[in-house]
C-alpha cells in the first residue's frame, strides 16, 4: 500500500455524477484552492454497504460543507451506473438523494494511483494484462487539502464501513491545523 498522506493527491478528470446529471471532465484540480477535499472511494453500487456509506456522507453533508470541505466518492463503476443508482430510492438500496459527486473510475486508473485497487494483476510476458479477481476499489479515505496535498488516508477492506464522525474529525482536526498552526494531540476534538 502506497503511502500517498505529504504527497500531492494524484490528479484526475473523468466522467462523474453530479447532483442528478453526467458531467463530463470533473476535475479533482477545480477544488484546489479553494476547499479541502475528503475523497471516498467504494467497491460498487447497488450493494448494501456501500449504500449505506454513501448516505451517512450525506446525510452529514453540511458538516462538511460548513469546514469548507468538498465529499467526493469515486468507484470503478460507470457514471450511468452511478446515475442509476442515483434514481432508486434508500429504502429500495438506491442512494437517490446524494447530491455529492460521484466520480467514474470504469478504467480503473484512479483507484489504481490512489492504490486502492483489489486484485492481483500482472502483465504477462506478452505484455497482456492479467488478474485473479474483479479488479475494484477497496474503502479508501483521503483527506485533501486546499493546495492539493494528502493530509490524511484510511483504507478499508471491503466489508469494513467507515466512520463519517470520525471522518468529521479529521475535517475539523485540518482545518485547525489550518487556521492556528498548532498541531492536534491524540484524541483531539474540537471545542
Amino acid at each position: 500500500m502506497a503511502m500517498l498522506v505529504g504527497k500531492t493527491a494524484p490528479h484526475f478528470s473523468t466522467n462523474a455524477y453530479v447532483d442528478g446529471k453526467i458531467v463530463r471532465n470533473f476535475s479533482l484540480e477545480s477544488y484546489k484552492g479553494k476547499q479541502n477535499v475528503l475523497l471516498i472511494f467504494y467497491p460498487k453500487d447497488f450493494t448494501s454497504l456501500c449504500q449505506s456509506e454513501l448516505v451517512a456522507f450525506q446525510e452529514q453533508l453540511s458538516e462538511f460543507e460548513a469546514r469548507n470541505t468538498a465529499v467526493i466518492a469515486c468507484s470503478t463503476d460507470t457514471a450511468d451506473s452511478h446515475a442509476a443508482a442515483a434514481r432508486v430510492p434508500q429504502n429500495q438500496g438506491g442512494i437517490e438523494g446524494v447530491t455529492f459527486p460521484i466520480v467514474s473510475d470504469a478504467n480503473k486508473t484512479i483507484a489504481t494511483n490512489y492504490d486502492v485497487i483489489s486484485g492481483d494483476y500482472e502483465y504477462s510476458e506478452e505484455g497482456l494484462l492479467t488478474c485473479d479477481s474483479e479488479m475494484i476499489a477497496l474503502r479508501g479515505s483521503f483527506l485533501i487539502d486546499k493546495n492539493g496535498m494528502v493530509q490524511h488516508q484510511l483504507v478499508n477492506f471491503f466489508t469494513l464501513g467507515r466512520s463519517v464522525d470520525e471522518a468529521l474529525r479529521m475535517a475539523d482536526a485540518l482545518c485547525h491545523v489550518q487556521e492556528s498552526g498548532q498541531g492536534c494531540p491524540a484524541n483531539w476534538t474540537k471545542d
